[in-house]
């Protein structure tokens, strides 16, 4: 090579160099506006009274059992079962389905209670949407395909019989702790609907529907697959069919009893605005169980649960009409402390108002009662907070450890500090065995509850999961615990529960890019080194998993099939998660992240927002999902404030 090709290949690359740099120079300035949109968008989401909430979006699973609830209770009015068809209708999948999640396949049991609900608001059965609906339906198995809970609906109305759905005696609730299968083997959620479901149960109330749905059965027997007696499906099978025979004929005193007790288990556990544990499952069934029973509905527990589920309802128009939906969860403190921790990362002054606001509505929701985890952890303090505005018997790991996370960025008081020393308290005594954390309750492990007949949807059970651990351990790490022995434990729980492939999974929210992205900071938080094989092999999988267009995404398919894993079109909030990942592990000034900074650049609305129509957060795995509708704005202000440098913790840079 000759001295002048040499220069000219030097010259060459210092121009694509030159470039390069004036390209990076570029794209800084376009995200630091970005990020100031964002971040104006959001302060203008606060409610005048400190916190944040986002629209709670599910499936019309919700709308349809909230119609049917009404039909039970007798409360049902024109103006709310129109406004509610309207919105079922218009969620109606082009096959005649309705599906769990905005872009997922046709779910069985949700097009069954859709068509159902859309029936008695008086639609015609030979309507061109109510065929398709029909024919999706059929094409399934009929109804006799639907999950338990569809059937137990159709029992409540004489649409299906009461022998046909797995039994649930409500002596269960005498079961001392130490017995499989007692109340607090189930997760919060499953204790509190199964309790209400043994009352109906036991009654087998058959209320008025004013349909029928005949039509929607195939003719096919009930989804029971056969299963040997020596496995425990089977074995659990010959039990059910025991329990439905002792229903037929059950002990009298002691059926009195156990129906006595279940309810005011249930009474026991409503909180102040008039809800149970704050999501609809054991809301809707506490309230039909309790009227069952024989309460009126102007008796003070009904009133107030009926009044209060007015909070869960959406009202907007529509283009024919004003249209009616319901959140199946609010997430107030959740959204709160998350928009926090944004707002830190963004650079937002510790004092200004907004911060100071929020930091005391935080502070104003510590619950300072001892819940249902005494069960598990007697001598656990009360301490923690909840996901909604009124849960006070079941704080979570989780958000207490984002809430302490999020008071963190705000000015200091002695309050903070008093909270969060109870905070510390409570998470240490809520670590499971093996060293992680599950969300609710303390080794609440026992797998053995899925082979229950009863247990077809959704999860039952409340283990350790690697988003909610690494979580925890980020909060104490910058509480300056890294050395602390529940730390530790804690990491290498972290360690023994990554996936082959270098990721890690992701149990609320959509999946693996959540849970990697949640891991990868918490450990080089807690002092794990960035060039640990660990951390080397997420980092890895995470650039491995970038799209084209630099954004990331996951389609929730993933909880179902591997392959799935890391797949799915662009998302904010995911591509929020890994770019989170990397800039933990020093890599934001990488390819990867100047990539995926680009696209939430580009992908901006005018008004500082982004579009994610996506569900990227999960209920229960392959059942059921959320859209949080704050996650668009909260996570894309973290990770730009984060890679942009404006972010401080304690003073210094995290």
């Amino acid at each position: 090579m000759t001295t002048t090709s040499r220069s000219s290949r030097r010259s060459g690359e210092a121009v694509v160099a030159h470039r390069r740099r004036a390209d990076r120079s570029a794209l800084l300035h376009q995200a630091d506006a970005a990020l100031d949109r964002a971040v104006d968008h959001l302060l203008g989401l606060q409610d005048p009274g400190g916190w944040w909430k986002g629209e709670l979006e599910t499936n019309v699973t919700m709308d349809a059992e909230d119609l049917l609830m009404r039909q039970f209770l007798g409360i049902r009015t024109p103006e709310q079962t129109e406004e509610s068809a309207r919105f079922i209708r218009g969620r109606q999948r082009a096959d005649g389905s309705w599906a769990n999640s905005w872009f997922g396949p046709g779910d069985l049991s949700t097009t069954a209670e859709a068509y159902v609900a859309l029936k008695l608001a008086g639609d015609d059965p030979e309507a061109a949407h109510m065929a398709l609906a029909r024919e999706f339906v059929l094409a399934g198995g009929g109804l006799e395909r639907t999950r338990v809970f569809t059937r137990i609906w159709l029992a409540l109305f004489g649409e299906w019989s009461w022998d046909d759905v797995p039994a649930m005696p409500p002596e269960l609730v005498f079961l001392p702790n130490w017995v499989p299968f007692n109340l607090y083997d189930w997760a919060c959620w499953a204790r509190q609907t199964v309790v209400p479901l043994t009352i109906l149960g036991a009654l087998r109330p058959r209320r008025d529907l004013g349909v029928t749905t005949r039509e929607l059965r195939s003719g096919a027997r009930a989804a029971r697959p056969p299963h040997p007696l020596t496995s425990w499906k089977g074995a659990f099978g010959w039990l059910d069919r025991l329990l439905h025979g002792y229903e037929r004929r059950p002990l009298t005193p002691l059926r009195r009893q156990a129906m006595r007790r279940s309810a005011e288990w249930i009474i026991a556990r409503q909180e102040k605005d008039g809800s149970w544990g704050g999501i609809q499952p054991p809301w809707v069934y506490s309230l039909m169980a309790l009227h069952a029973l024989g309460y009126p509905l102007d008796h003070p527990v009904l009133a107030s649960g009926i009044a209060g589920w007015e909070r869960f309802t959406i009202r907007s128009d529509g283009p024919e009409g004003p249209v009616r939906r319901i959140e199946a969860c609010q997430s107030p403190v959740w959204d709160t402390a998350l928009a926090l921790v944004g707002l830190g990362d963004a650079g937002v002054p510790a004092d200004r108002p907004a911060m100071v606001r929020a930091r005391d509505w935080l502070l104003g929701e510590e619950i300072r009662v001892r819940g249902d985890y005494v069960v598990r952890r007697p001598t656990a303090p009360a301490g923690g907070w909840a996901f909604e505005f009124d849960n006070d018997l079941y704080p979570d790991t989780d958000d207490t450890a984002e809430v302490v996370l999020g008071l963190r960025r705000t000015a200091a008081v002695p309050e903070v500090d008093d909270a969060v020393g109870r905070a510390l308290a409570w998470l240490r005594a809520m670590q499971c065995k093996d060293g992680g954390w599950g969300a609710f309750d303390a080794d609440n492990t026992r797998e053995l509850a899925y082979q229950l007949p009863f247990c077809d949807f959704g999860a039952v059970i409340d283990p350790p999961s690697a988003d909610v651990t690494a979580h925890i351990v980020e909060m104490f790490a910058r509480e300056g615990l890294a050395q602390e022995r529940t730390v530790r434990r804690a990491v290498r729980w972290l360690f023994d529960h990554q996936e082959d492939d270098g990721s890690w999974f992701g149990r609320w929210g959509a999946n693996h890019v959540y849970g990697t992205g949640a891991v990868v900071p918490a450990l080089v938080a807690a002092g794990v080194s960035r060039s640990h094989r660990a951390v080397h092999r997420a980092l890895t999988w995470i650039e491995e998993h970038q799209n084209d267009d630099g954004g990331w995404g996951e389609d929730l398919r993933s909880y179902d099939d591997p392959a799935w894993r890391g797949l799915g079109p662009s998302t904010a909030s995911q591509t929020a998660w890994a770019l989170l990942a990397l800039h933990a592990g020093d890599r934001e000034d990488s390819d990867a992240a100047m990539r995926g900074m680009s696209w939430l650049v580009a992908s901006q609305r005018d008004d500082g927002s982004w579009d994610e129509p996506q569900f990227t957060g999960t209920g229960f795995p392959g059942d059921f999902y959320i859209n949080y509708h704050l996650y668009r704005m909260v996570f894309p202000i973290s990770a730009l404030g984060r890679l942009l440098g404006r972010s401080t913790w304690g003073g210094g840079p995290m």
